[in-house]
């Protein structure tokens, strides 16, 4: 089955706008397991809250803008 999150391992969430946040992401993604995916939810859940009045970074999924 696959994860509710599909992403590629590097391709972090918009909502982690920082490049340290990003690189953490894509160091957690890549664990396998029961606790290393809670562990990334957990990740993803204080990041986004910590990062949320952050502006969006320029390069910010770029592939989710192109539609077609």
């Amino acid at each position: 089955m696959n994860a509710p999150d599909s992403r590629a391992p590097g391709q972090a969430p918009r909502w982690i706008k920082t490049d340290c946040g990003r690189a953490k992401y894509a160091e957690l993604a890549s664990r396998t397991g029961a606790l290393a995916r809670l562990r990334l939810v957990w990740f993803v859940l204080i990041a986004a809250l910590r990062d949320w009045r952050l502006p969006d970074p320029p390069d910010a999924d770029q592939a989710d803008v192109s539609g077609s």
